[in-house]
This record gives structure tokens, C-alpha cells and sequence, in this order.
């Protein structure tokens, strides 16, 4: 699959909101919620007035002219948040660009950029029934805190 990971454009920041609508892990049997779900505040943080703090930062995977994924931090108040020094990740990809190695390569740009922008560590929340769980462990993160149904995880830089 052709595909080229590059820096988001700050006139293609709205398009977040589609990659943050396919991040919600949607278990099998279950319904998907309506798109109207990524208004609650509590996913707003992960894009609202994206570009604008110091710490986004984002990446996109490209196949041909369509964005086809997107891996993104900011330092906030999210499922994820272990401290105010520690950028939150998001990453998703359209359906049918999952398993071919997109996600990893965008996980591994995104570290060194905050490795050489000199961060210590980038925390994540995923849902422990969430496939994705074996690449983060994979790429560096670690379980950090858990509930019933989530990890909390980090990965030193």
C-alpha cells in the first residue's frame, strides 16, 4: 500500500474531527454512536482550537490525495493524562487502511518529534479489548493504570 506520512497543514485541522470519530473503539456486536458523540466536552478537548498550543503536534498518513489517518498530542486534560508535562496521543485510520502498518509508522514519527522536541514520555488511554493495545506495546507504551476497562499507558521517550 503507497502511502506517505507527513506534517497535518493548519488548513486541513478539521479534519481531526473524522479521525477522532474513528478512534472510538466500537466492539463487535455493538452499535456505533451517532457522529453528534465528538461534541460532549470530554472529546472536544482532543481537537478543539487544535495548532494553537505549543504542544500539538500531528501527523497524517496520505494514500494518493486522501488522508487516510492521523496520529495527534496536545497537552490536556483527557482519558489519558498522567501530568501537565505529558502530551495525550490520539491515532486513527479509516477502516479499510488498518493492518497494513499505517498506525505504527505514524506512532513511531510522532515519537521522535516529541523526543527531539523534548518531551520525556507521551501517555494514551485505550480500551483493554481494543486490538490496537498489542501495537502500542509493540512501538514502546506501557500499562501505567487500568480500570475495568481501560489502560492508561506510556512510553519514555
Amino acid at each position: 500500500m503507497n502511502y506517505k506520512i507527513r506534517e497535518l497543514k493548519q488548513d486541513e485541522v478539521n479534519i481531526l474531527s473524522i479521525f477522532l470519530y474513528e478512534a472510538i473503539f466500537i466492539p463487535d456486536g455493538v452499535d456505533a454512536p451517532p457522529y453528534e458523540i465528538i461534541k460532549k466536552p470530554e472529546l472536544q478537548v482532543y481537537v478543539a482550537d487544535f495548532g494553537r498550543q505549543k504542544s500539538d503536534v500531528c501527523y497524517v498518513a496520505e494514500s494518493g490525495e486522501k488522508i487516510v489517518g492521523a496520529v495527534w498530542v496536545r497537552i490536556m486534560d483527557d482519558y489519558g493524562h498522567v501530568n501537565d508535562a505529558t502530551p495525550s496521543l490520539a491515532i486513527s485510520l479509516l477502516k479499510e487502511y488498518r493492518n497494513h502498518g499505517i498506525g505504527t509508522k505514524l506512532m513511531k514519527r510522532i515519537l521522535l518529534e516529541l523526543k527531539n522536541q523534548g518531551y520525556k514520555q507521551a501517555s494514551l488511554s485505550v480500551q483493554k479489548k481494543n486490538y490496537a493495545v498489542r501495537m502500542y506495546h509493540k512501538v514502546g507504551f506501557h500499562i501505567v493504570e487500568e480500570n475495568d476497562e481501560e489502560y492508561i499507558m506510556v512510553c519514555k521517550l
